[in-house]
């Protein structure tokens, strides 16, 4: 194999790779650890789009691609955090391996906070597939406690992260819903949903959980968010279709919702109404104004990407101009200064 480190090939991997010669791919690839920093750079560059052509082709090199990880420059690290989200997403199998490192980055309180949120972003999408790698109490206990201490960005991605572990395995979850309960007012409407979503997901497999937090989604029926609220009347619908009887439902509160002028609110609304109400309880399997694709955990799985793509959305376009307008700043269009 040519010595040279001066360009990495994205061509040259592949065909190595393509001929099965895994230690050569890994030991072309361990080399550039040690070259100058723009050299790393451009290898991870070229190590990214090797991913967005072939995502699977990277397998055999993700026990290499760790140590960049803990590299010099944080752009180095950043860079390959963002590798193995896109790795984790794809193919969580695969990031499987991974796991340690990604969660010494997240536990790392002097990690560049960015690197923190990509670590625990990829956490999350492998406990979708392979829960028990991520879920074990060390783990946890860095997504959970992080709430408490992190940047907003940082945070968000932990909220995300736990509520993948619950989506993953809903038991793990069941003890921590109180201490989680604690942010489901944040100031992130992301970390809410998240956080609240978990609490549903949770619900669904360990009703009893939601005893303790039942308070707590009851105020978040007020949420400015109608996918908070929706997810909040979710989980309490799920709590009130269970056998569980020590809480207090608050019906008044969930059948204002049915009329809620969002339909992902409404919805889950007349499911809460539905499950609450003994006499009505037949409609969950079909009624006509009750969907069965509420109070699930495959139903929450699919809608959950779906509602974060409107909440990460701009709130709407300038009335003057169409440019799209930021979810914060002053009430005024940047571009052309146009009131709204």
């Amino acid at each position: 194999m040519d010595d040279s480190t001066q360009s990495l090939s994205a061509d040259y991997l592949s065909d190595v790779l393509d001929e099965s010669a895994y230690e050569d791919a890994v030991e072309y690839v361990e080399r550039f650890q040690s070259v100058p920093v723009d050299e790393r750079r451009e290898a991870l560059r070229t190590i990214r789009s090797l991913l967005e052509h072939r995502p699977s082709a990277l397998d055999p090199l993700l026990p290499a691609l760790t140590s960049f990880l803990t590299d010099s420059e944080r752009s180095i690290r950043l860079r390959t955090a963002k590798i193995f989200v896109s790795v984790a997403e794809n193919a969580p199998l695969a990031a499987e391996s991974a796991v340690s490192p990604l969660a010494a980055r997240l536990a790392d309180e002097d990690e560049f906070y960015y690197v923190r949120a990509r670590a625990a972003e990829a956490l999350g999408y492998v406990a979708l597939e392979c829960p028990d790698a991520v879920a074990s109490p060390e783990i946890l206990a860095e997504l959970r406690v992080g709430l408490s201490f992190d940047a907003r960005e940082v945070k968000e991605k932990l909220a995300k992260a736990l509520e993948y572990v619950a989506l993953g395995n809903p038991g793990r979850l069941r003890h921590q819903l109180s201490s989680l309960s604690e942010h489901f007012a944040d100031e992130s409407e992301l970390v809410r949903y998240h956080l609240v979503t978990t609490a549903a997901v949770v619900g669904c497999e360990c009703p009893e959980a939601l005893v303790s937090v039942c308070a707590a989604l009851t105020a978040q029926l007020d949420d400015e968010s109608p996918f908070v609220r929706g997810r909040a009347a979710e989980a309490l619908g799920v709590l009130g279709r269970s056998t569980v009887a020590d809480w207090s439902p608050p019906n008044a509160k969930i059948a204002a919702l049915e009329t809620d002028d969002d339909a992902f609110v409404a919805e889950r609304a007349r499911f809460a109404v539905a499950a609450l109400d003994d006499d009505e309880n037949t409609t969950l399997s079909g009624g006509d104004n009750v969907t069965s694709d509420v109070g699930t955990i495959q139903s929450i799985r699919e809608t959950t990407d779906d509602a974060v793509d409107e909440i990460t959305s701009p709130d709407s376009a300038c009335p003057n101009c169409g440019l799209a307008l930021p979810e914060a700043g002053p009430p005024m269009c940047p571009q052309c200064g146009a009131p709204y």
